[in-house]
């Protein structure tokens, strides 16, 4: 055998290793054929939804407005205050359209609690005698006041020392049912 110490022309090279471009893109070709497929599967809302849209989106607005309020010069628990108001107005909104008027479905209704829109406990009282009016449910609690009794919101006007009453909790002036 005759050798010249020179590498003949029809012996191939070592392969040049890919591009960085092509190995990324082969490892995203194979992780698509193995990665779970993505759920694209959205809220269905229930028919009546788009004529109650618009309140609860400005009141969700205006809730996130509130969180991010600075509450300079104000009292701990007077901070939280206007997101009580918020949550009572945005359930009260979806009891009165469904109890009151009657112009929400039951499917809605549901929805919105589920969905979070309205607090299902807070509508709950609201459907108990004496509770029609009730603020919030930290109000009832007997184990957030001294002595174990409610809040001095639930104590009707006619039967109160001070006439001027805030709530400590949410900020209400009265929601006992005789006011």
């Amino acid at each position: 055998a005759f050798s010249t110490g020179r590498s003949c022309f029809f012996h191939h090279r070592p392969p040049e290793p890919p591009s960085l471009l092509l190995q990324t893109l082969d490892y995203f070709l194979q992780k698509c054929r193995t990665m779970p497929k993505i759920k694209t599967n959205r809220v269905k809302y229930p028919e009546g939804w788009e004529l109650i849209e618009p309140t609860l989106r400005e009141l969700d607005a205006k809730m996130r407005e509130a969180e991010m309020d600075e509450h300079d010069g104000k009292r701990k628990c007077e901070a939280l205050w206007p997101i009580f108001k918020l949550s009572h107005q945005r359930s009260r909104y979806v009891y009165d359209l469904y109890y009151r008027r009657e112009e929400i479905s039951k499917e809605l209704y549901e929805f919105c609690l589920d969905q979070g829109y309205a607090d299902r406990s807070l509508i709950a009282k609201w459907k108990k005698s004496g509770y029609e009016r009730l603020c919030c449910l930290r109000c009832i609690q007997p184990r957030d006041h001294n002595y174990g009794t409610t809040c001095v919101c639930r104590v009707p006007k006619h039967l109160r020392e001070e006439k001027v009453v805030e709530c400590v909790h949410c900020g209400c002036q009265g929601c006992a049912s005789g006011d």
